[in-house]
């Protein structure tokens, strides 16, 4: 079953840990098949060392276990909730990588401190709130994908395909699970290079028309970055 996505899902996981994006057994990343409402994700608590693309499990979007002899990822009910706020995403990705998680500790967002940023995202990073000791103590997993899905009202999560959980971490988003895995990859870069800026004493972020030609020039109906597809 979904044997393709598998691997997807199965590249997308060491993916992560080759980007030094998570370690031991932190972290994952899932895919989504639309059309036959299932979604595959990263078993609870293997080691990257130790994956096979026989591994990933099989939920549908009411968490029950299609198919795999693992338990499927702990974040499974956040991943489930964003598949079901953000209809036009196809992978989830969570890390708990250094700098951005250092921001989400802090509770901020992630300033657009410059191009690089605005590359990929439009706007600053937001940080989503802190969770309430009942959300905590209640569906705590997928009290954190509501809370994102929250922070989301009136934002295009494919303008803006990354977020923090405060306390927590961040997580990322894509057409794909590769994709996915990539904003996560860049998300710590922007994250890295706003700490170093703001150490620096500059980080009161880049001028918004600067911002704009900059993400504009590689997303939308005018984007000029890079070659055509044909």
């Amino acid at each position: 079953m979904l044997e393709a996505l598998k691997k997807e899902v199965y590249e997308a996981n060491l993916e992560l840990a080759r980007r030094g994006l998570a370690i031991y057994t932190w972290g994952n990343a899932s895919g989504i098949d639309r059309e036959a409402g299932l979604i595959v994700i990263k078993p609870s608590g293997v080691d990257y060392g130790k994956l096979r693309p026989e591994d990933m499990a099989v939920v549908d979007l009411d968490g029950r276990t299609v198919e795999g002899s693992l338990r499927p990822s702990s974040d499974t009910p956040t991943h489930i909730e964003l598949y079901k706020a953000f209809p036009k995403i196809g992978g989830v990705a969570h890390t708990h990588s250094i700098y951005a998680t250092a921001f989400a500790q802090s509770g901020r967002a992630i300033p657009a401190c410059g191009t690089t940023h605005a590359d990929y995202f439009h706007g600053p990073v937001p940080c989503a709130r802190a969770l309430t000791e009942a959300e905590v103590a209640g569906e705590y997993e997928k009290n954190t994908g509501l809370i994102i899905a929250e922070l989301f009202c009136g934002i295009d999560p494919l303008e803006l395909p990354a977020c923090l959980v405060k306390s927590h971490g961040p997580f990322s988003w894509g057409r794909d699970c590769a994709e996915a895995v990539y904003h996560a990859a860049v998300l710590e870069y922007c994250a890295q290079m706003a700490a170093i800026t703001e150490a620096l004493g500059a980080g009161e972020g880049a001028p918004r028309y600067l911002l704009d030609r900059h993400y504009y020039r590689k997303h939308g109906k005018n984007a000029y970055y890079g070659q055509r597809e044909d």
